[in-house]
């Protein structure tokens, strides 16, 4: 019922199973997901088996799993779940049936598949869904191609600001029930998630603080109306701390040394390494848990209070990404598995064909009943000029 929910707030998703069942795109290919398992993961399964796939799953995240979602997929997938302690296993797993598609979220899956090289043998390519992921595929001897979905222009605007935006702040609630209102959030990174976040924040009356290394971005933010200061100028300040920087120890000692008492931690980064745990259980006195998704480090006279163990929080203590939201994300997966099934690449990482994005971005403006303007020939044939003609 979960995935049928999903299901029908995901009609581009659903266009594209339609003509999958009838095209056959991935017939007789084992395609491997190594994604979040969640309802909208079991709609994008759907898809792909439609296509004539066969599935093989398992999930990119030790706490990123719908127990029953993943039961319920087993009628028409390979799943692969265990507890947390196993996870590696169950990457292990799916790489071990030699998949000839990946669909990767963190490049778990890519990598264990290029430390056994046998395994790359008439391998046609995969996927890949986050920022961390491609920085670690860009830094290996790619043997296949990659498709990098995560930089889509399409995938930046819906899933990175406008899904994680809510997502994070839903995890942050869900965890909590703190008032955000009238509260100083830190938001450590403005990529396109930052955005969101920060954005989602203000949303709901808070002050936002954005940090950044990157100098464009930071002024960005600031000419967005958000302030903008070190990070070890904003431990003092901030109620909340969110990090979604695809980095390490963003947050470490002598921003924990400086916190308010009280203060929430959050990581909306793929790895639970933004915030530096070993820093913070060496800070402490005494660690208890004091909700199920709050564990309270007492740092003497100053608690701190870290949501979800670290790890992406819109996923483990929330659901992630609202399903009309992903809908567009694994359809540009799907599409993506198709070209790649379908199509001729080079090894290494290779944006997503332009003609994906734009087919995508179509389908969702016909499913929100949006209509948009069409070049006339004349403008048609004045943007083709290499040198228009002076103006009038």
């Amino acid at each position: 019922m979960r995935i049928d929910w999903a299901d029908g707030q995901m009609p581009v998703l659903r266009s594209i199973r339609e003509r999958f069942s009838r095209d056959r795109p991935l017939d007789g290919l084992v395609v491997g997901l190594c994604l979040h398992i969640t309802s909208e993961t079991g709609v994008l399964v759907r898809a792909l088996s439609a296509g004539g796939a066969d599935v093989v799953l398992c999930a990119s995240n030790p706490y990123a799993t719908q127990a029953d979602v993943a039961a319920a997929l087993g009628d028409i997938a390979e799943v692969h779940v265990g507890a947390p302690d196993d996870w590696a296993d169950s990457v292990a797993a799916v790489a071990a049936r030699a998949p000839r598609i990946v669909l990767d979220d963190g490049a778990d899956l890519l990598t264990a598949l290029h430390s056994v090289p046998q395994l790359l043998e008439g391998m046609l390519g995969g996927t890949e869904e986050t920022t961390t992921g491609l920085a670690r595929l860009r830094a290996m001897d790619l043997a296949v191609p990659v498709l990098a979905v995560n930089e889509a222009r399409a995938e930046k605007a819906l899933n990175d600001r406008f899904g994680t935006g809510q997502s994070v702040m839903d995890g942050i609630l869900r965890a909590t029930n703190v008032l955000l209102a009238g509260q100083t959030v830190v938001v450590l990174g403005y990529g396109w998630t930052g955005r969101g976040v920060a954005l989602a924040a203000q949303g709901l009356g808070a002050s936002v603080i954005v940090c950044e290394v990157d100098p464009l971005r930071a002024l960005e933010a600031r000419m967005e109306g958000f302030s903008v200061t070190r990070s070890l100028d904003a431990a003092a300040r901030g109620d909340v701390f969110i990090t979604v920087t695809g980095g390490q120890d963003v947050l470490r000692a002598e921003h924990f040394a400086v916190m308010k008492d009280g203060a929430v931690l959050a990581n909306a980064g793929h790895f639970d390494v933004e915030i530096s745990l070993p820093d913070l259980r060496s800070a402490a006195q005494s660690v208890r848990d004091v909700l199920p998704l709050v564990r309270q480090y007492d740092l003497g006279g100053r608690r701190l209070n870290l949501l979800a163990g670290g790890r992406v929080v819109n996923l483990a203590a929330a659901e992630g990404h609202p399903a009309a939201v992903m809908d567009v994300s694994f359809a540009l997966q799907a599409l993506a598995a198709e070209a790649l099934a379908t199509g001729s690449f080079t090894p290494g990482v290779h944006p997503v064909p332009d003609g994906i994005e734009r087919e995508v971005a179509a389908l969702k403006l016909a499913a929100l009943g949006v209509e948009i303007d069409e070049l006339t020939p004349e403008q048609a044939a004045y943007r083709s000029l290499t040198s228009p003609p002076p103006g009038r």
